[in-house]
């Protein structure tokens, strides 16, 4: 029996901009170290995403020295360079998917450069380690970030070649902007799996990921499309909505490398 190892480790530092592939990641309690800690939101403090704003895929982020780097694919132009954590830290109430919590604007500059960019009115916010936002919800205590229910996403490649082998064009992993990508299984073995070990960090495996309208946003353009969904629907559909990848709660923090062997525990 072949070994099922990890190959791939994203970290996406804004919610739903673009993310950054790793070779090491450090294990948080609330996902991956830097992991959708920033999000963009309205006036009022609600989040927004590439469902309603397809073009937020265009944004890049990059952070080194306590900075953080922003710029948009394809423009020589835009770029704007911040402090990571405000210097003077200015709380502010936010909500994703119904849940309140605090967060620490990032400023009027970045908030024009997103305004700018998006048309329309946009903010930037971090996520201090203060707030508590509880994973799916409430349903578990375990600390989330700003991502939609869970900290972690995984998925494995063979699930994606098995979505690949029936689209007239085959779409990369990054539409479905999991963190932990595995190899070395059938496909859709996630969905079977309980609990798992990666290196050293044991996950539980708590619910399959209902997918939204996001995979079908073209990553490398912004632009917005019928597929995969239109495919996934066809034999990923049921209890009304479309599954593809898994959520998972880590057991503690640690390190993460890609090449790190994945043992199924139950």
């Amino acid at each position: 029996m072949s070994s099922i190892n990890l190959s791939g480790l994203n970290v996406y530092p804004i919610k739903s901009a673009a993310g950054l592939s790793l070779n090491h990641a450090q294990v948080t309690m609330r996902g991956l170290l830097h992991d959708r800690r920033w999000m963009v939101c309205d006036r009022n403090g609600k989040f927004l995403t590439q469902r309603k704003l397809p073009k937020m895929a265009l944004i890049q982020v990059e952070l080194s020295e306590n900075l953080l780097h922003l710029n948009i694919a394809g423009s020589d132009n835009s770029a704007i360079e911040l402090s990571a954590m405000p210097l003077e830290p200015d709380s502010m109430e936010v909500d994703v998917w119904g849940d309140t919590c605090v967060a620490w604007s990032m400023g009027d500059n970045v908030a024009q450069w997103l305004h700018d960019f998006l048309g329309v009115e946009s903010q930037l916010v971090y996520m201090p380690e203060t707030t508590q936002r509880p994973t799916d919800h409430g349903r578990f205590e375990t600390p989330n970030s700003f991502a939609d229910a869970y900290p972690f996403l995984l998925i494995s490649e063979a699930s994606l070649a098995d979505l690949n082998s029936r689209l007239d064009q085959p779409v990369p992993m990054n539409r479905f902007r999991p963190n932990l990508v595995v190899k070395g299984c059938e496909p859709f073995a996630e969905d079977t799996w309980k609990q798992i070990k990666i290196g050293d960090i044991v996950f539980d495996v708590a619910k399959a990921c209902a997918r939204c309208a996001v995979p079908g946003v073209e990553q490398s353009t912004g632009e917005p499309g019928k597929e995969p969904l239109k495919t996934l629907a066809t034999y990923r559909r049921w209890d009304h909505a479309i599954w593809f990848g898994q959520n998972l709660i880590a057991h503690c923090e640690g390190m993460l490398s890609v090449g790190d062997e994945v043992e199924i525990l139950a």
